[in-house]
């Protein structure tokens, strides 16, 4: 199938990988970069054709993101979850699609979903306040989503609790520089987010259990195929998708320094078994994490299609899936990195930043593997998984 966006990236790649050590020193995509990444149409694959996006099926969006960031990490990771944002928004109310896309359809939105923040009902809308952590690629972000409890006016939730996910423009909120100082995934500058008294009105807030469940679609009286599957499966595909990108990366930049490399007893490492075992090993298991995560949103994308509503144990098992194929690809990724030397640890070796940024994709939220795998183990033996934390994105 074409994919004029991934083969935009492609002819990109060499841009990219220039503007990888500028991204890791800047602690954000290089101003260049972000503008070529909106050119090359990444973020509005998953965008309704409506406001110039491609209403692409999210395999397509998943293989343009894992390229992306099998060249610089951090522009995959970014690609990943800003791209998701046009996916939610068109399900969102009419007039914040018009308000965000309507006059540029290259307009980027931000995150994050934590509901970190406390938003108290008034007149025609709420008042919100908070402070948000990793907010990645916001520095390039014209709007923004954010997670937050209904509050009362002595500024704590209310019982029992409930959720929206609040869309803001720039004005109404502040990065706050200097909030993203790591290891791993130095360039997607996921800077921390603050909000004082902005006021939201009621149609740029949506909530959260509708947007889980696909209520909120249904509302809207969205038909499209693509906004109608899960946000357990769309909102993590793009996370996973560069996790396992970068791991991608790991591999190529792992034979391509072992090519010619000579090992410290003299031997050629193209003749070493045991390095050439662990290459092949874990090229087979990379590649089985992609297979994975794609064949999950064909075989879902499939049910919806046919009209299917999508059950509690179908999503925790694409969500199991999804959770084992980071982790499968990380752990690979390792056993190159292991077996590749003192010098892979060099800074100016691109090894070492793939390393970095596949171990960093791991620890996003997305990717606890404990109350997923718990879920839906209970799933699968036809037992009731009570509400609460076993559920949360699922």
């Amino acid at each position: 199938m074409s994919n004029p966006v991934l083969d935009n990236i492609v002819a990109m790649a060499d841009e990219l990988r220039a503007g990888a050590d500028d991204g890791e020193t800047l602690g954000r995509l290089p101003d260049d970069m972000a503008k070529r990444l909106r050119q090359a149409g990444l973020i509005r694959l998953l965008q309704r054709t409506k406001y110039h996006g491609y209403e692409a099926h999210p395999r397509e969006f998943a293989e343009a993101v894992m390229k992306t960031a099998s060249i610089y990490g951090s522009a995959g990771w970014v690609g990943g979850i800003v791209g998701v944002h046009p996916w939610q928004l068109a399900f969102a109310d009419p007039k914040v699609q018009d308000e965000i896309l309507a006059a540029d359809s290259d307009t980027w939105q931000a995150s994050p979903y934590m509901p970190a923040g406390i938003a108290v009902p008034g007149d025609g809308g709420y008042v919100l306040n908070g402070r948000w952590q990793f907010s990645s690629g916001t520095d390039h972000c014209d709007w923004i989503f954010l997670g937050a409890m209904v509050g009362g006016a002595d500024g704590k939730p209310l019982m029992p609790p409930r959720s929206l996910h609040v869309i803001l423009p720039r004005s109404d909120y502040r990065i706050i520089d200097g909030s993203w100082d790591v290891v791993g995934l130095r360039g997607t500058g996921s800077k921390d987010i603050v909000v004082q008294n902005a006021f939201v009105p009621d149609y740029r807030v949506m909530e959260a259990d509708k947007v889980i469940d696909g209520t909120a679609a249904k509302e809207y009286g969205v038909t499209e195929t693509l906004y109608k599957m899960p946000w357990s499966t769309i909102f993590p595909l793009g996370i996973t998708a560069a996790t396992i990108g970068i791991c991608e990366g790991v591999l190529a930049a792992g034979i391509d320094y072992q090519r010619n490399r000579v090992g410290a007893s003299g031997n050629v490492i193209k003749d070493d078994p045991y390095v050439l075992h662990a290459l092949g090993e874990s090229a087979s298991e990379i590649d089985a994490a992609r297979q994975q995560l794609l064949a999950n949103v064909d075989r879902v994308w499939d049910l919806v299609d046919r009209g299917r509503d999508i059950d509690f144990a179908t999503r925790a098992r694409v969500r199991r899936d999804q959770v084992r194929a980071a982790w499968r690809a990380v752990r690979a990724a390792d056993e190159i990195f292991d077996r590749a030397g003192g010098n892979a640890l060099r800074m100016d070796n691109p090894l070492q930043r793939f390393w970095r940024d596949a171990h960093a994709g791991l620890h996003h939220a997305i990717h606890v593997s404990s109350t997923t795998y718990h879920a839906s183990a209970m799933a699968s033996l036809d037992v009731e998984v009570p509400q609460g934390p076993l559920r949360v994105m699922i």
